[in-house]
């Protein structure tokens, strides 16, 4: 399979969260169009984000399938393959399931370095597989029950045209093949998130209906001294994810994010996130109103603006309020850790999505990836069909890498024009979201028009339908590059060398003989110059000369 790093943990000081992904969940009543809704942001300092596809297919028996681990394509082992697989494009396949994550990790005791499977290629070989969250649960946990389980502690998002689920999973180390899980259906009136950490505490035992979960789930946990009280005290979270302060102010704290802007209990759950309450926000909530795309939109670009958490303001903002953190996040001064908060929209994003999956549609039409490369608040979200039989070249694998830039990628592009944009944050986000409202409106209004056609064509030739949303897949998004592209040589003249040019009607002005006009020269706010004066005020203080 494509290497695909989905995550990253590393270690600050003593703090070890995972620091990376994020889900959030919708399901179908608690949406606008009776949508069931996730969105994913692929977090990594070490992957490069393109869109992955893989066409159905059909194969002898006794084909055998190798298995790569997805962060570092380390080689793992051979499985048989299945007699059919579906086309996935993305993290979406074609009969509209949809399946993201974010790593908990968990207790290190618990990873089987024997296993093979690892949390990337269950995704992926059960999208390939499987028509439903139901079956995708099942074909997931049979395969680590079969071949071990290699990763660490995994929280999924699995969710079809129907059904939302959060699975909770974790090894059980070496010489104990397979893994300890549990999944739980979110109600269709409701809405729920995960990120990097734990989230599933007591579940239904005997509500086989909403709530699947490994045999042992408990009992193993008795074995290893993680949990000693009556079955329906049993918290997954509290036995395999202990909380730590990183998990709730690196994790949990996205995740009251997300609460705290659709429902009217985020004061409720502040003192949780604060550490000052150990009761836990609920795995699901019922939002105040209907969710629809454009409102996950949003939410992914999400810094905690107006919030206690809101990291716009402080020194480490600096005069362009910025609300990026690049390193160190935690740091320690005189013996005292400290760390900086870490929202839901974040620099190291590969890609993200917002997979959008409808009852009411047949699958070619029904299903909508909604795709977008780099960090969410400078991407476009763009709609790509998982019917489609080819992607476009600006996200296609191969076209360009990590380390080698291609002026055709997507990914490099949408790079090169937030970088310029992190150094100037407060100047340059209003023309880069005025471009994303442009695109993403005009997508989202002419959705319906677009399906209605691909509608027409079903009623005569599927092949014809999907030939028309491929080329409307691939069209919007080259288109989209473009225009990123001129962004990007717009704000490089408009801002050069810490000015802002002036412009009029969208146009740069010259002077009245037809030469350069001269620029604005805009000043560091008040309350950044008084910090510095604070800091460094004696020294630069004008004094008088003595003559």
């Amino acid at each position: 399979m494509k290497k695909v790093v989905g995550t990253l943990l590393f270690t600050v000081l003593t703090l070890t969260p995972s620091l990376a992904c994020t889900n959030l969940l919708v399901g179908k009543a608690a949406s606008t169009d009776g949508s069931t809704m996730v969105t994913y942001s692929a977090d990594s300092y070490a992957l490069y984000g393109e869109l992955y596809h893989w066409p159905a297919a059909t194969y002898p028996a006794g084909t055998m399938l190798d298995v790569y681990e997805w962060d570092s394509h380390k080689y793992l082992g051979k499985i048989p393959q299945v007699a059919r697989t579906y086309n996935v494009i993305g993290n979406m396949n074609e009969h509209q399931l949809c399946i993201g994550e974010t790593t908990f990790g968990g207790r290190d005791e618990l990873v089987d370095s024997t296993g093979l499977i690892d949390y990337g290629s269950l995704i992926y070989i059960a999208l390939q597989r499987a028509k439903t969250a139901r079956e995708a649960i099942r074909i997931m946990t049979d395969l680590v029950a079969a071949y071990g389980y290699y990763s660490g502690g995994e929280s999924f998002s699995i969710v079809d045209k129907d059904e939302v689920w959060i699975m909770e999973m974790i090894g059980k180390g070496v010489g104990n093949k397979g893994a300890v899980w549990v999944a739980v259906r979110i109600p269709d009136d409701c809405i729920a998130a995960h990120a990097n950490q734990s989230r599933i505490h007591q579940f239904p035992l005997k509500d086989k209906e909403n709530c699947l979960y490994s045999k042992d789930v408990i009992t193993f946990a008795r074995e290893k001294g993680y949990f000693k009280g009556k079955d329906e005290d049993f918290s997954f979270s509290k036995a395999y994810n202990p909380l730590d302060w990183g998990g709730l102010r690196f994790c949990e704290a996205r995740v009251w994010s997300y609460y705290n802007q659709y429902t009217d209990r985020g004061a409720q759950w502040l003192p949780y996130v604060l550490g000052e309450d150990p009761t836990p926000m609920p795995l699901y909530v019922k939002p105040n109103h209907k969710l629809g795309v454009g409102d996950l939109m949003r939410s992914m670009r999400d810094h905690y603006e107006g919030t206690v958490f809101d990291p716009t303001s402080d020194v480490a903002a600096g005069p362009f309020h910025s609300p990026y953190r690049f390193h160190p996040l935690a740091w320690e001064v005189d013996n005292v850790k400290y760390a900086f908060e870490r929202p839901i929209s974040t620099q190291q994003t590969a890609f993200t999505f917002i997979g959008q999956m409808r009852n009411d549609l047949p699958d070619e039409v029904g299903g909508v990836f909604w795709f977008g490369v780099d960090d969410a608040r400078f991407t476009v979200y763009n709609p790509i069909y998982p019917c489609m039989t080819q992607t476009p070249e600006c996200y296609r694998v191969g076209n360009g890498d990590f380390t080698h830039f291609s002026w055709t990628s997507a990914f490099w592009i949408h790079n090169w024009v937030a970088n310029m944009a992190y150094a100037r944050y407060n100047q340059t986000l209003s023309d880069a979201k005025s471009l994303q409202d442009k695109l993403e409106g005009a997508y989202l209004n002419n959705q319906k028009q677009v399906e209605q056609k691909a509608l027409d064509l079903l009623k005569t030739s599927r092949q014809s339908a999907v030939s028309f949303l491929t080329d409307y897949s691939i069209s919007t998004a080259q288109a989209a590059l473009n225009e990123w592209k001129s962004l990007g040589e717009y704000l490089i003249v408009k801002y050069m060398d810490g000015v802002v040019k002036k412009e009029e009607n969208g146009k740069f002005i010259n002077n009245p003989h037809g030469g350069s006009q001269y620029p604005n020269r805009p000043k560091f706010d008040d309350g950044f110059l008084r910090r510095i004066v604070e800091d460094r005020g004696e020294w630069l203080r004008e004094k008088e000369i003595k003559n």
